[in-house]
């Protein structure tokens, strides 16, 4: 079913989405002008297209659906996510992933700052962003779980592909990094260190994910060596808050 948001507020745009979502799992949403909270909580199968720019908080606490942005996305998408997929043909803003606890988040271009941050993982659960351009700092901050993947694609020169303080306070989950990062740029509670045969293949499985979404070159995305970011130790600030 088609819907256009206009101008309609969010509330109001949100009860239809959900009352249509009920019996018809394929929604295309055109003229999104910034509403939140689209896509909150939805259960199950179904696609919903967007064309425009939603608001804050796409996605957030979603099980199961996919959404596909035809345009940017803002802040925080994916907040605490639970499962499902979110495709990004554009850019986001900060804190996408937020806490999230599964699921995947595709975006072709950049992200701003505190991206994965608080990620998580628990049992078959485990969450994946990947990311087609370039991070802002703190990249994977307090990171418990899950995967994080940046590919650098389409820098200008000299740009850089990641900010500073990447991986502060992280303490699980892995993050791979297309390329080289300057070591003054990593949190102290990481280390950097060369992929594996396994990590590999599943750089390449979720490569092939993104040049699919984007029609990108898969060969051409695999052309540079990865770093892999893991943390020191699972509990970085253990003496902070025990007294042994």
């Amino acid at each position: 079913m088609e819907l256009v948001a206009g101008l309609r507020p969010y509330v109001e745009l949100n009860k239809e989405i959900r009352r249509i979502f009920e019996s018809d799992k394929k929604i295309i949403l055109k003229d999104v002008n910034g509403q939140r909270y689209i896509g909150d909580g939805l259960h199950g199968d179904g696609k919903i297209k967007i064309y425009g720019t939603p608001g804050n908080d796409l996605a957030a606490y979603m099980n199961g659906p996919e959404i596909e942005v035809f345009g940017n996305g803002q802040d925080a998408l994916g907040n605490t996510m639970n499962s499902g997929r979110v495709i990004v043909h554009g850019n986001c803003g900060d804190t996408t992933g937020y806490a999230m606890r599964g699921g995947e988040i595709f975006i072709k271009g950049n992200v701003g700052y505190r991206v994965g941050i608080h990620m998580k993982e628990y049992m078959e659960a485990k969450p994946v962003i990947v990311i087609g351009g370039k991070a802002g700092d703190f990249l994977g901050e307090y990171m418990a779980g899950g995967m994080i993947l940046l590919l650098g694609l389409n820098l200008e020169d000299g740009e850089e592909m990641v900010g500073k303080f990447c991986g502060t306070g992280m303490h699980g989950g892995v993050m791979y990094i297309r390329g080289e990062v300057e070591p003054y740029k990593l949190g102290k509670e990481v280390k950097a260190v060369e992929p594996g045969e396994e990590d590999y293949k599943i750089i390449r499985n979720y490569v092939k994910k993104y040049c699919h979404y984007f029609q990108r070159s898969v060969d051409f995305v695999m052309n540079k060596p990865f770093i892999k970011l893991i943390a020191y130790n699972k509990r970085p600030y253990k003496n902070l808050y025990t007294a042994y």
